[in-house]
């Protein structure tokens, strides 16, 4: 017997279209409601955008100014960023991790046998890979880079090294302990050198840690060792998602 009424799926998909539609409307309508682009009367444009420009060399010491904006005047919104990926990742070793807590089972696995071609040409550019991801960490404050593309890079080719040969590689220098204690720590690191500066800076003190002069490499007060600390929370979570949902294990 056939039933009567509307079709249950059919109800549900003109519904998700009609709710989709009129999310798009609604974008649509405040998009064409915007300012143009580059307008003086864009509310970004104001006397914070002015002082990024006009006196971020002098204030922080840092050339890129996009580094000493997410790194100096708006560091806790990278460390919130930061605590984030480190959430994420945990919460997925909570929910897939496989291996046991002595390491017995990572021992046995993570093993794979890629052709041939492909594993030398991996052992090949990966030295290449990890270099360049380091230059573009360690120059974030003097050239586009930093910690997040940095890090992004280095856990990349920690992920296509671990796929040509195997999760186990990698896991001899880069352990469960090694990537909870390495997270951990810069975490902490950025929460306590940045919670310091803006106290001291609130109450009108210095902090003691010179800014150099713009363009060296030790230059930029906080944001080297700042954006050493994002390269390794980026590096690590990016290479622990590729171990945990290719193999289960970190």
């Amino acid at each position: 017997m056939r039933d009567s009424g509307f079709p249950a799926d059919l109800l549900f998909r003109l519904f998700s279209v009609l709710l989709t539609t009129a999310i798009i409307a609604v974008l649509l309508v405040t998009l064409s409601r915007m300012p143009p682009f580059a307008s003086p009367d864009n509310p970004t444009v104001n006397e914070v955008y002015s002082r990024y420009i006009e006196k971020g060399v002098s204030e922080t010491g840092a050339v890129n100014t996009v580094a000493a904006v997410v790194l100096d005047y708006r560091a806790f919104d990278t460390l919130g960023e930061s605590v984030m990926l480190f959430a994420a990742v945990i919460a997925v070793i909570m929910l897939i991790r496989t291996g046991s807590p002595d390491g017995t089972q990572a021992e046995n696995s993570g093993k794979t046998k890629q052709p041939l071609v492909l594993r030398l040409i991996v052992k090949l550019t990966t030295p290449f890979i990890l270099i360049y991801g380091i230059y573009i960490l360690l120059n974030g404050h003097l050239s586009p880079g930093g910690g997040f593309s940095g890090g992004a890079i280095l856990g990349a080719g920690m992920a296509l090294f671990a796929f040509a040969f195997g999760s186990a590689s990698v896991r001899r220098f880069l352990s469960f302990k090694t990537f909870s204690v390495c997270t951990c720590a810069a975490l902490l690191f950025y929460a306590l050198v940045k919670g310091w500066a803006f106290f001291m800076g609130a109450s009108g003190l210095s902090t003691g840690i010179p800014a150099g002069i713009p363009g060296n490499i030790f230059s930029g007060g906080l944001i080297l060792p700042l954006n050493i600390c994002v390269g390794i929370i980026v590096a690590f979570t990016v290479y622990a998602l590729y171990a945990l949902f290719s193999e289960g294990e970190v």
